[in-house]
């Protein structure tokens, strides 16, 4: 039973989001996706099936395109918090699929609470 990186990845996001899904209670669901160049995160709404808000390092205002490095992940953090408000959400539930929590993932999560999503 060889097990490569990408099966991997694959059971840990699944465990993830089995698990998340259990305690969803109709809230939105943060899903985060890292790239090699890229970090993007969106805010779901897994009951109507729709995009809520949204943000990503391709954006131009942001100023990051093409970086994937912590400042960026906390920038983009920021910026889904407060587009989160403007949709009228205050609480969700954060899905990092399969990739781990720490590095920019963590400070994507710290910038996007302090900016005041509940998660």
């Amino acid at each position: 039973m060889a097990n490569n990186k990408r099966d991997l990845f694959l059971k840990r996001r699944q465990r993830v989001r089995n698990k998340l899904k259990a305690m969803a209670n109709g809230r939105a669901r943060l899903s985060v996706h890292r790239s090699s160049k890229n970090i993007s995160v969106q805010l779901i709404d897994d009951v109507r099936g729709v995009t809520l808000a949204s943000a990503s390092t391709l954006e131009k205002e942001l100023g990051f395109v093409g970086k994937n490095n912590v400042e960026a992940a906390a920038k983009v953090g920021a910026t889904i918090a407060e587009r989160a408000k403007a949709a009228g959400v205050e609480a969700c539930y954060f899905d990092r699929g399969g990739f781990l929590f720490h590095g920019k993932i963590k400070a994507l999560a710290d910038a996007a609470r302090e900016g005041g999503l509940k998660f």
